[in-house]
């Protein structure tokens, strides 16, 4: 039964959005074919205070918003690239360590991914990756009550927060099936609300 389109939710900060967001991109680039949605969503958003200045507004949050308005240029002028650029930035923020808040950090990584970082970033300046960065945040917030990465939403509202503790170390099989696992319990056992274990395995 093939799974049904579905979004998930990142932020390149979270290691867990890591976790997940590599194993889709490596069960898509092995020929998955699932109809995935990468829905940007700020952390730093989230943690804002009802009355305070929203991230978007916030001058001094523009470069913990850099990274993801990037991406979201990629995703929607480059599609063909976005998977590459997608892993690259979450392994330079966890592997590797490189800052995403300095413009010449996502400069380096946007050209390691063959894509041409001059243009993805003159669309940044025009400003709407912004805008559709938080038009793309709060609808998951409104719509679905997401309040974190990675959240799998499929269609109909039901979303769910996930924490995957494992990385598919590039194996498509792998993903495959933990992303299978994931999608099935969200779609076909809705009366399991939380599950998590008390120790972490090893």
């Amino acid at each position: 039964m093939p799974l049904p389109a579905f979004a998930v939710t990142y932020d390149y900060r979270c290691p867990f959005a890591r976790n997940a967001h590599e194993h889709l991109i490596a069960a898509l680039m092995a020929g998955s074919g699932w109809q995935v949605t990468f829905s940007p969503f700020s952390l730093g958003q989230a943690h804002v205070e009802a009355g305070e200045v929203p991230v978007w507004e916030n001058p001094t949050e523009a470069p913990n918003l850099l990274a993801i308005e990037a991406s979201l240029v990629v995703r929607d002028r480059y599609p063909e690239r976005f998977l590459d650029l997608h892993g690259a930035l979450f392994t330079a923020r966890h592997d590797e360590g490189r800052d995403l808040r300095d413009l010449e950090v996502i400069r380096g990584i946007l050209k390691e991914s063959a894509i041409d970082a001059d243009e993805v970033l003159a669309q940044v300046a025009l400003g709407w990756p912004r805008a559709l960065f938080r038009t793309e945040h709060e609808s998951m917030v409104d719509d679905h009550q997401v309040f974190g990465v990675p959240t799998f939403v499929l269609p109909g509202g039901d979303g769910v927060f996930v924490r995957l503790m494992t990385r598919p170390q590039g194996d498509g099989t792998v993903a495959k099936k933990t992303i299978e696992t994931v999608i099935g319990l969200i779609d076909q056992h809705q009366e399991i609300n939380e599950f998590k274990h008390t120790t972490i395995s090893h």
